[in-house]
């Protein structure tokens, strides 16, 4: 009987384990995991032999990449840039006017002309040159006598014209910038630095678009004698189209560029290089490398919402907040996917509210580090409510916690 009941335990385990086996599937065939997609690596920018240089992406005014971008140095002729804004704005204001007959005084010719060891437009002692011609001379052929009889007209003097200078340097936000002429040739106390440049540069570009236009002449001819604009990477590089070369003993060659690829635009400030031929090859090289590894993206357009948090005892049941300028933000290629945007307002809305009230700050981030921050404000007007729902809301809010806003949408990044 025990051998028996022996056998059958064995039949029924053989059977058990038979069973278990027939259900167990048999061990999948491994797969290599898919791989992780890579960040395209971000190499450092140039290292370039200048005093002092800057890349700033024209449409959000973002340094890329810089070195000693705040140093103050000597602007030699890139002074001219603030020169023609000067013009530029009193052209606009009607305070003076394209065709107007500019005395060649004898300031001018001696500070400027054919007598000197500078640039020139070759402009003859006591003649009379229409103020566009000037402009052309100073911008094409970086005449100082251009310069200062362009200085002489708009204020009486160059001296006043350097104060003048001096106001727009402030008004245009440039921190380290202080001129004492129209032309750039060196004085103790004639400094700016590479960003202050790049600045101007961008505020030329867009408040004066059509004399803008005018940096991008390669030649001009005045009195019999054709001169070359001095900036080469107008004929080596077709997206370049300004802005002005500077050069003497003390500033060295320097050269404020920028270029426009599609729809994106760059400018470059070098200050401070050895030679003309280096100034251009560092300049091309910046703006190589800043179109091949930046991007520029539109988050946000202006007076459109953001979010919309609730209001409390408005007439609206909602509030729309958003932002006055359209935010863009420039990023290395490859990492718009990896921006995020968060905001900083109240917990709670309570009206009333004014159109365009400052109620808090719009940020936007790559790796949890802000690249830019933009105000938020109310975009439309939000009166008070009637008595009535004042006090309804007024209970509501006892049982409400802080309400945590966001943008409506993050960036988008298809």
């Amino acid at each position: 009987m025990s051998y028996r009941l022996n056998l059958l335990a064995t039949v029924l385990l053989t059977a058990c384990c038979g069973l278990a086996a027939a259900q167990t599937p048999a061990p999948a065939t491994p797969k290599p995991a898919a791989p992780t997609p890579l960040t395209a690596p971000m190499p450092p920018p140039p290292t370039l032999d200048a005093k002092a240089w800057v890349l700033m992406d024209y449409a959000t005014g973002q340094i890329l990449a810089s070195s000693n971008p705040d140093e103050r140095v000597e602007p030699a002729s890139i002074t001219k840039i603030m020169t023609s804004y000067v013009v530029s704005a009193e052209l606009a204001a009607g305070k003076v006017k394209p065709g107007d007959e500019v005395f060649i005084s004898e300031n001018a010719w001696r500070g400027g002309g054919a007598g000197t060891d500078g640039s020139t437009s070759f402009l003859a002692l006591n003649s009379k040159v229409k103020l566009h011609d000037l402009l052309m001379g100073m911008i094409v052929q970086s005449g100082n006598d251009s310069a200062i009889a362009l200085a002489e007209h708009l204020a009486g003097s160059e001296a006043v014209f350097a104060d003048l200078m001096n106001e727009y340097a402030k008004r245009l936000g440039l921190k380290d910038t202080h001129f004492v002429n129209a032309s750039g040739l060196s004085a103790p106390e004639h400094y700016t630095t590479a960003h202050d440049i790049a600045t101007l540069s961008r505020a030329l570009i867009r408040d004066f678009p059509e004399d803008y236009k005018i940096y991008a002449i390669k030649e001009f001819e005045w009195n019999g004698i054709k001169q070359h604009n001095r900036n080469a990477l107008l004929w080596r590089d077709a997206s370049v189209d300004g802005i002005k070369t500077g050069h003497h003993s003390a500033a060295g060659y320097c050269l404020a560029a920028s270029a426009k690829r599609d729809d994106e635009r760059l400018i470059t400030v070098v200050m401070g290089t050895k030679g003309e031929k280096v100034r251009a090859d560092m300049t091309q090289e910046l703006l190589n490398y800043g179109f091949r590894f930046y991007e520029t993206h539109k988050l946000y357009s202006a007076d459109q919402p953001v979010a919309e948090p609730t209001l409390w005892k408005g007439l609206a049941d909602t509030i729309q907040l958003g932002v006055t300028q359209d935010v863009l933000v420039t990023l290395p290629r490859g990492r718009y996917a990896d921006l995020k945007a968060s905001m900083d307002v109240p917990g709670r809305f309570v009206a009333p509210f004014t159109k365009g009230q400052n109620l808090g700050t719009l940020r936007i981030l790559l790796d949890g580090k802000p690249l830019i921050e933009r105000p938020i404000v109310a975009l439309q007007e939000y009166p008070e409510a009637g008595f009535m729902r004042r006090v309804g809301d007024s209970v509501m809010l006892w049982f409400k916690s802080d309400e945590s806003v966001q943008p409506s949408k993050q960036p988008d990044t298809k």
